[in-house]
């Protein structure tokens, strides 16, 4: 059957009219639809390839509103305004607000391990465990510009996540890598036989959280949290 034979809207079969013009749809229903989607008509597709950033660019300013202003105020229209974008543009990319936010999370994720790896790297004994461990730690303070963005974004994530479930599942997690990771470190750093390497690795991993909070506050300087983490180092790994 020819094409304009067939009704725009489900593409079914048309009767010819006895008189008149030929109809456009087979019903009443593909009619009202079709009237509905003119008056909401669905995103266009780009005529042209995105800016490769724009996703990141959207992200991003996710990751600013929530250290700023918390997670709360991260709206489509707010996230737009930060972006620079209409938020028609954020709702191309991203057609709900909850995978918005898993995506800037996880996101954050990536890059902070990728940086972690980088300055990993760069040490110059990266095969001692026990320089390796203070490194990882290290991670978890707001050491600088970059980690404190990222610990205040993660602070608002988890602020919500205590009320939002659907964002607990993906914030949190039943595994535990990072303290699995410490506690590897401490054992392969010559932990004396009475130390618990998966209980240390518990009390390192939030306490230096907390610390990091302190210092994020400024309750607590940048030596005295450091000064901290070399006394339980040394108490769990005497030289």
């Amino acid at each position: 059957m020819r094409d304009e034979m067939k009704c725009r809207v489900c593409r079914g079969p048309l009767r010819p009219p006895e008189r008149g013009r030929r109809p456009l749809y087979c019903s009443r229903a593909c009619q009202a639809r079709a009237y509905r989607s003119r008056k909401n008509p669905p995103l266009p597709a780009p005529t042209a390839p995105e800016p490769a950033g724009r996703r990141r660019q959207i992200v991003e300013a996710v990751w600013r509103i929530a250290a700023e202003r918390g997670l709360r105020m991260a709206t489509v229209r707010e996230i737009a305004a930060e972006a620079g974008v209409t938020p028609r543009v954020v709702q191309y990319h991203f057609p709900g607000k909850h995978q918005l936010l898993v995506t800037a999370l996880q996101t954050l994720h990536r890059d902070n391990d990728q940086r972690a790896r980088d300055r990993f790297a760069a040490l110059r004994d990266a095969s001692d465990p026990r320089v390796l461990l203070r490194a990882v730690l290290e991670e978890l303070l707001p050491l600088d510009d970059r980690r404190r963005t990222t610990l205040r974004v993660m602070a608002a994530y988890y602020a919500w996540s205590l009320t939002d479930p659907a964002l607990a599942a993906v914030f949190l997690h039943a595994g535990q890598p990072l303290e699995d990771l410490v506690a590897t470190l401490i054992t392969a750093a010559g932990a004396p036989p009475a130390i618990d390497p998966a209980a240390e690795a518990d009390l390192l991993v939030g306490g230096i959280s907390g610390l990091g909070l302190d210092l994020l506050h400024r309750r607590r300087t940048r030596a005295d949290v450091l000064r901290v983490l070399d006394h339980h180092l040394n108490r769990i790994l005497p030289r």
